[in-house]
């Protein structure tokens, strides 16, 4: 078969066609995710360059929607534009994604404003990427399943998660790196690879899926969107400090949208059920594979989330000002040691996916998760000032065990559909990825929080006194809520500085200002406060691992739901392979 004439490109009956399928999705999904952590770690230079200070009051929710806002967008938007892939082509829905995106990163880089306005420019092209980035990661693992036989896609479809999952931890890096030159470069990155990869997609991929035609679920989709927005900002807004409170579950606008996005989540379901032409098919949650699939895949993200934040906090606010690094240069060495964790991953991903093929996805997911587990459970054992080895070898089994987990868990979830359903099926894998990241911010810092709240206080007193500072002065500071402390942290801040600066105390010959607003004090203070919130929330993470290797374990053994060709004719038939795997 020769490369089309029209395209200059593979056509789509080429014995190639799906390699060529695979790479550009592949690029598609690692600009897609590395998008949704670079900003994570770039924080510091962007907030800098933009002359605005996040741990103001009144700046607050700026840092919040820079980090939650692709996210959040990309979670609420992924099952419809999924669905939207099955109606009217994932090739086209897809396409288009990359165009948003590359426009949005344009705009990203070319911010013309300064302080909260600049701010405000970003989160919005941000959201805006977030509508990009949707559309890609909704219909990429559906083009590849529709690409790639059964016998072949656990390898397709394992590289490609690898990108999707990769690309956050490579964000990390690329974000620390980056930062050092220009914050622009953080976005600019972007422009390029976005240009080639919309050039690409629409010269060479081609429709080659079924469609499943239908009315748009207005209902269903204003209702889930709205919901799971609800929700999610409910739940990372609960963070703040609310009155007398350290944190602000018991703000009514918190409540409120939590159980409102709550009571909207249950009406989508009913409203599902009941509609001729469904968002999402609800049915599919019949397959033992598919639901236990989204749910260990849903509970993964959130400890693949958590796991991320704390380790930069830990990094960046504590363990390298301790060895002597500048609080300048945190995000680029941050990113650099969190190395082992994404060479681990890359390593098992895609070894894990291509024997998902052979062997089936159960025992890979099982024993991924399982081992994260245990990696969470050994980083709340090793010292706040570790040893580095403890620290590398640790991540590097986590990321192992995530690639191990990761390929065979969404091959499983794409093998159980049927062939009509796959953009759906892969919108809703995306929900539970995105929306797993956005909870764990809220989750996370909830609990860390939480563990701060015990011990904190009286440890920045005493260690302020200790320095000459007035006890009133001091006790004030103490009683300050530890959120502020914690931003500081995970921002590689040292907020000594602004804390103390307006009681002019730092000048005062009493007080020893010169350590205190060193490398040393800061991250030696709240070193016990942190491993004793690092407790709470690694033991948390380790639960969820274990319970999602449970559900792993429970999706049953290998399930193909494959289109056939019988006697001239494609009729849809369950094929399975070793054992059934409906409820």
């Amino acid at each position: 078969m020769a490369p089309s004439a029209r395209t200059g490109m593979f056509n789509k009956d080429h014995p190639h066609y799906k390699w060529v399928a695979l790479s550009n999705t592949t690029l598609g999904m690692l600009m897609a995710t590395i998008n949704a952590s670079i900003v994570i770690i770039s924080l510091p230079a962007i907030f800098t360059g933009i002359k605005l200070n996040p741990l103001e009051p009144g700046n607050v929710s700026y840092l919040l929607w820079m980090l939650m806002g692709y996210m959040l967008v990309t979670a609420v938007l992924v099952v419809t534009f999924g669905r939207m892939g099955d109606q009217y082509g994932r090739v086209k829905i897809y396409n288009l994604g990359f165009v948003v995106f590359t426009v949005a990163a344009i705009a990203l880089c070319l911010d013309p404003f300064s302080g909260g306005t600049a701010a405000m420019w970003l989160i919005v092209w941000r959201l805006v990427q977030g509508i990009g980035g949707a559309m890609l990661f909704s219909n990429s693992t559906a083009i590849l399943t529709d690409a790639f036989p059964a016998n072949k896609r656990g390898f397709a479809l394992g590289l490609n998660q690898v990108a999707a999952i990769a690309g956050s931890f490579i964000g990390l890096i690329v974000g620390g790196v980056l930062a050092e030159i220009d914050w622009r470069a953080v976005f600019f990155v972007s422009v390029p690879f976005g240009i080639l990869g919309t050039i690409w997609s629409y010269k060479s991929l081609h429709e080659v899926g079924q469609k499943n035609p239908g009315r748009i679920d207005w209902l269903g989709n204003v209702t889930f969107g709205i919901g799971l927005i609800a929700l999610l900002t409910g739940i990372t807004y609960g963070i703040q400090p609310y009155g007398d409170s350290t944190q602000g579950w018991g703000n009514p606008w918190v409540l409120g949208s939590i159980i409102g996005g709550l009571v909207l989540l249950v009406a989508f379901v009913l409203i599902e059920l009941r509609v001729k032409s469904p968002m999402f098919d609800m049915r599919l949650f019949r397959i033992r594979a598919f639901s236990s699939g989204i749910f260990a895949g849903f509970l993964a993200s959130i400890g693949r989330g958590g796991l991320q934040f704390m380790l930069i906090i830990w990094l960046q606010g504590i363990w390298l000002p301790l060895h002597g690094y500048s609080y300048e240069s945190t995000p680029l060495w941050a990113g650099i040691y969190m190395l082992p964790i994404t060479i681990g991953f890359l390593i098992a991903g895609p070894i894990s996916g291509a024997l998902s093929d052979r062997f089936g996805s159960r025992a890979f997911a099982t024993v991924g998760l399982t081992l994260v587990g245990l990696t969470f459970i050994g980083l709340l054992l090793i010292p706040v000032n570790f040893e580095y080895w403890q620290f590398a070898l640790l991540t590097g089994l986590n990321g192992i065990g995530s690639g191990l987990f990761s390929s065979p868990n969404r091959t499983s979830i794409m093998n159980s559909v049927p062939a009509n359903e796959r953009g759906s099926a892969s919108g809703m894998a995306g929900v539970a990825l995105n929306a797993g990241s956005s909870l764990s911010i809220g989750i996370f810092f909830s609990l860390m929080i939480a563990g701060l709240a015990t011990t904190l206080p009286a440890a920045l007193t005493n260690g302020l006194t200790s320095h000459g500072v007035p006890t009133d002065i001091a006790t004030q500071i103490g009683q300050t809520p530890p959120v502020g402390s914690l931003f500081a942290a995970f921002l590689g801040y040292n907020p000594i500085q602004s804390l103390l600066g307006p009681t002019g105390v730092l000048t005062s010959p009493h007080v020893d200002g010169a350590a205190l607003v060193g490398k040393e004090f800061f991250p030696q203070l709240i070193s016990g406060p942190f491993h004793d919130g690092l407790v709470v929330v690694f033991l948390a993470a380790a639960i969820m691992s274990i319970i999602g290797a449970i559900a792993s374990f429970a999706g049953g053994s290998k399930y193909v739901h494959e289109d056939t060709i019988v006697d001239g004719a494609v009729a849809e038939v369950d094929s399975e392979e070793v054992g059934a795997s409906r409820a």
